[in-house]
């Protein structure tokens, strides 16, 4: 009982901590899991490259949908991952979205291609990538490993294209595909989700409820813009990057809980953007948006 599937890292348009309200867009770089199950009733996970790393979310995501699909299997998980760890970049929602539907695919459950909402979510005759998507949102909760639930990082890494989610209800307000070059910078630091300062980022509610407007209205530049200068500052991170990429980039964003900065816009811009960012410590890359989302391998 094998399966094998990959889901995208993302960048933020909205942060969630401050509404509730979040919105994400999907970019091009993969987490892989490879899930075996067998007739153990314990799930054992691995994070390559890591070998200390907290596997509790992706040992959740097996054992919910094992509990959900299955019949009290247990097994291995192992992720590999191109997108930074604890960098902003979506890589828990990444990793969750693949070993989901990896462990769906060794169970033999399909998973459709519509991202309708399923009406009941334990609704075991059916999945679609949306509700598979929510089995993962629920065991992030149950690992502890995100304050909001982050259903906005999540559809947009098994949707692809950009999202905007009610993550107190786990809803999706609005899914559209976006076609974007998208610059990231990633400093040396590390920010973890769990850790931020929810009470701080509440202070900047009235940003964020402009900010989702922004979004739900498609002005998705200057939604990101808004939301890094707010987020930058409720999180104490620096707004220098964001200032130097504004002439040249549609929308420029602290991504989650940082520490990364990513901008979206024409490649030839942002290159003069990657110039200024490649003098700062960190890793600076070029990549795109993706509009295909998560995918099963095997």
């Amino acid at each position: 009982m094998y399966g094998e599937a990959a889901a995208l890292g993302a960048g933020t348009v909205l942060n969630a901590l401050a509404t509730g309200v979040g919105s994400a867009f999907a970019i091009d770089a993969e987490t892989t899991a490879r899930v075996e199950l067998d007739d153990t009733d314990t799930v054992d996970g691995e994070i390559a490259g890591a070998p200390d790393g907290d596997t509790r979310l992706i040992r959740r995501c097996v054992e919910r949908v094992v509990e959900r699909f299955g019949d009290g299997q247990g097994g291995s998980v192992r992720t590999v991952s191109e997108v930074p760890m604890a960098a902003g970049l979506k890589s828990s929602s990444a990793a969750a979205n693949a070993t989901v539907l990896a462990t769906l695919s060794a169970l033999d459950v399909p998973v459709a291609d519509s991202s309708g909402r399923v009406d009941d979510p334990d609704d075991d005759a059916r999945i679609d990538r949306e509700g598979a998507c929510r089995i993962g949102v629920r065991a992030a909760r149950d690992a502890g490993v995100t304050v909001t639930g982050a259903f906005d990082d999540a559809s947009a890494s098994m949707l692809g294209g950009v999202t905007v989610t009610d993550n107190d209800a786990d809803d999706l307000l609005h899914h559209e595909a976006v076609e974007w070059d998208v610059l990231v910078w990633t400093p040396a630091t590390r920010a973890f989700s769990a850790d931020a300062d929810v009470a701080r980022c509440a202070q900047v509610a009235p940003m964020a409820r402009l900010v989702a407007d922004l979004a739900l209205d498609g002005r998705y530049g200057a939604a990101m813009t808004v939301n890094g200068l707010a987020f930058s500052a409720a999180l104490d991170f620096p707004t220098d990057p964001a200032v130097e990429a504004m002439p040249h980039a549609a929308g420029v964003s602290l991504s989650g809980t940082g520490p990364s900065i990513v901008a979206v816009g024409e490649r030839d811009d942002l290159e003069q953007v990657r110039d200024n960012w490649n003098q700062r410590e960190g890793d600076t890359w070029m990549t795109t948006t993706r509009t295909d989302g998560a995918r099963v391998i095997e």
